[in-house]
């Protein structure tokens, strides 16, 4: 193999859909006034405590000018379609169009946790009902993991490289991860890289909670009334996380591309640092997860005392978040008292595969803005009372390296060091 270009990669645009709004401009307008977007379920029928959840609001595939009613049909995997419309706009956003020269040095990577399980269950109920003929031939299509991005591809002209990179809910950092890696080596100029998933379905909700993984909201918890109270990532009532549906895309350029496309970077991927657990297929692993911590801030070169912010991956569970803050205590020694630690997912819930990009485009947009995203509805954790989460209103602050971290289930840890361009 021929050797690397050892090429710097930068951020270029990106683009999400969310609880919060149907674009990132929407997501990023709500987040900052501190809102939530959660609900009880309307998507479908469940019989569980389990019922708040992240739904994207007001999303109709009919909506968009590419897809008429025959194409939403065939592709009833909504994260197909979803998929399409991030990656359009995402380069849109970052001023980048596909044609003869771009279009074969762009790669798609769009991760995911669960893939089309929506389109098998609406195969498996047509089965039941109607019997073996009414299965769609494009079940199989799909189910996919590689036919978000593929789809992408086709509407976009993208004739790079697409695939999956599937690390459950680490899947968007090792999009971004991977990504940085082939633009970095010569293997592409730019990439689409990121995560969907739409997981509001009844067998996913109680499947969850069955596995007490998600907030049961009981009269009593302050969820109940109020249902944007739900996920309450490193406060002392944290019981579980929220479910949400969305997709998240960061549009990736070599440095070379930049000043000959005429293109503007928003931040540089610095460093990946990316570990397995080898220990359980849920618990946390403290010793691997801060190798992978320290893994990327070595990959950029840099020490942990230059780190000025940590989006965290907290996802509102009682162990998850104390074990996430005992390996920021590692890793950053004495020093993690000075920095802000927040997690988005107080105010989008848990998107699964989608969502380490979604909130590698909110830091960077923060960057930007010199806001840091807050964690709201935190009650303070004695446990947890030496680590400032940024608790319930976006902070000014002027940032120049953050680290991003995503875990997932199957012990599998991606940790991304951002620098502000």
């Amino acid at each position: 193999m021929k050797a690397p270009l050892n090429r710097r990669v930068f951020v270029i645009g990106y683009e999400a859909v969310t609880p919060l709004g149907k674009s990132f401009a929407r997501t990023w307008e709500e987040a900052v006034q501190g809102k939530a977007g959660f609900r009880k379920v309307s998507k479908c029928q469940v019989d569980s405590l389990s019922d708040v959840v992240g739904e994207i609001p007001d999303w109709d595939p009919l909506e968009l000018d590419f897809v008429d009613r025959r194409e939403a049909s065939n592709w009833n995997a909504d994260s197909v379609l979803l998929t399409m419309a991030v990656c359009r706009n995402a380069l849109l956003d970052a001023g980048l169009e596909m044609d003869g020269e771009t279009g074969p040095r762009t790669a798609c990577l769009i991760g995911s946790s669960l893939n089309g399980t929506d389109a098998f269950r609406i195969a498996m109920d047509n089965y039941l009902r109607q019997g073996p003929s009414r299965i769609s031939p494009y079940l199989l299509p799909n189910l996919c993991a590689n036919l978000p991005s593929g789809k992408a591809s086709m509407l976009l002209g993208m004739t790079g490289p697409i695939f999956s990179p599937q690390g459950a809910c680490a899947s968007g950092n090792h999009a971004i991860g991977t990504g940085a890696r082939m633009i970095r080596d010569g293997d592409c100029d730019f990439v689409l890289a990121g995560g969907v998933d739409t997981c509001i379905m009844p067998e996913i909700i109680h499947g969850f909670c069955n596995m007490n993984a998600t907030l049961k909201v009981e009269e009593g918890d302050r969820a109940y009334r109020d249902p944007s109270q739900a996920s309450r990532p490193f406060s002392v009532d944290r019981k579980g996380m929220i479910l949400s549906e969305g997709c998240g895309v960061v549009v990736l350029a070599s440095e070379e591309a930049l000043s000959a496309h005429g293109l503007t970077p928003r931040a540089e991927v610095c460093g990946v640092g990316w570990t397995a657990d080898a220990h359980h297929f849920t618990q946390p692993n403290f010793e691997t997860i801060v190798r992978a911590i320290r893994m990327g801030i070595e990959d950029a070169e840099i020490s942990p005392g230059d780190i000025q912010y940590v989006n965290a991956h907290g996802t509102s569970t009682a162990k998850g978040d104390r074990t996430e803050i005992e390996c920021l205590r590692a890793a950053f020694g004495s020093n993690l008292g000075r920095i802000p630690v927040s997690s988005n997912k107080s105010q989008i819930g848990h998107t699964l595969g989608a969502s380490a990009a979604i909130e590698a485009a909110l830091s960077i947009e923060g960057m930007q803005k010199q806001t840091i995203l807050p964690t709201i509805n935190h009650i303070q954790d004695p446990e947890l009372a030496d680590v400032d989460v940024v608790p319930q209103e976006p902070r000014k602050q002027d940032v120049e390296f953050l680290l991003s971290n995503a875990f997932g289930f199957g012990g599998t840890n991606c940790c991304v060091v951002l620098k502000r361009a």
